[in-house]
C-alpha cells in the first residue's frame, strides 16, 4: 500500500547551527543573507531613529538630551552597527543590481564582487565610526 522505497532515508530538515557551522557556504552566499539581514535591522531600528531624529528637532532642550543620549557607549556600538548594516546593504544591493543585469554571474566574478562588497562596506563602516566617535 506505501509508494515509500525501503531504506530510503528521510529528508534532512536544518537547524540554524547547522546551518551556521556544518555547512560550508560560499561567500555570495553569506553576503546575500547579510544583505537581508541588515535591510531588516535597519527596518527595525527606523523607529528608534526616527523617535531620536523627532526629539532632537523638538526643541533645544530636546537636541541637547539627544546629544547625551548619543554619547552613550551603548548607543554608539548600536549606531556603529547600523552604520555597518547601511553599508553593506548599500554595498550589496548595487552587486546585486549588477547580478540583475546579468553582470557578474559566473563564479570567479561573483566570488570577488563579494570580497569586494564585504571590504567596501567594512572600509565605509570604519570611515564613519571615526567621524561618529
Amino acid at each position: 500500500m506505501s509508494n515509500a522505497v525501503p531504506g530510503k532515508s528521510r529528508p534532512k530538515y536544518l537547524s540554524l547551527p547547522a546551518l551556521l557551522f556544518e555547512i560550508r557556504l560560499p561567500l555570495p552566499g553569506w553576503v546575500s543573507i547579510l544583505h537581508r539581514i541588515s535591510g531588516l535591522l535597519l527596518f527595525l531600528s527606523l523607529v528608534w531613529l526616527l523617535f531620536m531624529l523627532d526629539r532632537s528637532l523638538a526643541s533645544e532642550p530636546g537636541f541637547d538630551a539627544m546629544r547625551r543620549y548619543a554619547g552613550l557607549l551603548p548607543v554608539k556600538l548600536a549606531l556603529l552597527v547600523l552604520v555597518w548594516a547601511y553599508c553593506h546593504h548599500f554595498c550589496a544591493g548595487i552587486r546585486f543590481l549588477f547580478l540583475d543585469l546579468d553582470h557578474g554571474v559566473d563564479k570567479a566574478t561573483a566570488r570577488l564582487t563579494s570580497v569586494i562588497v564585504f571590504a567596501a562596506s567594512l572600509a565605509l563602516t570604519a570611515w564613519f565610526g571615526v567621524r561618529l566617535w
